[in-house]
């Protein structure tokens, strides 16, 4: 018995095979072809009871017609038209401030005259 020494020495435990988290492999062909299909296809999906397909690079309706490209060119329009009119209101809306405060100091130094007219007129009494 070594006094320093290590004798315990336990053997190396086997690799694990990882474990799948899908169920397909446990599947046989056949199965699998019924499951699946042979051909996956594009990604199809039901959105407010409309169909959409993938193809391409863009969502269509199931109806074949490419709304997506239609309707993103239309409210890009629609975006512009908007940004337009939003900036037109934004230049009146100063347009109305300055004449608000012109509006108001002008007033404000008639006020003031109006104090000292007054203050004057006391004087000379």
């Amino acid at each position: 018995m070594p006094l320093f020494g290590n004798t315990f020495s336990p053997k190396k435990t086997p690799p694990r095979r990882s474990a799948s988290l899908s169920s397909l492999h446990t599947l046989d062909r056949s199965t699998r072809e019924v499951e699946l299909g042979l051909e996956y296809g594009p990604p199809v999906m039901n959105i407010g009871g409309q169909s959409w397909k993938f193809e391409e690079g863009q969502w269509i309706t199931e109806s074949g017609e490419n709304t997506s490209g239609r309707e993103a060119q239309r409210l890009k329009k629609r975006n512009v038209q908007l940004e337009e009119e939003n900036n037109l209101l934004k230049q009146k809306m100063e347009i109305l401030l300055d004449m608000l405060t012109e509006t108001t100091v002008e007033y404000h130094l008639m006020e003031k005259e109006v104090e000292d007219v007054k203050t004057q007129h006391q004087r000379k009494k």
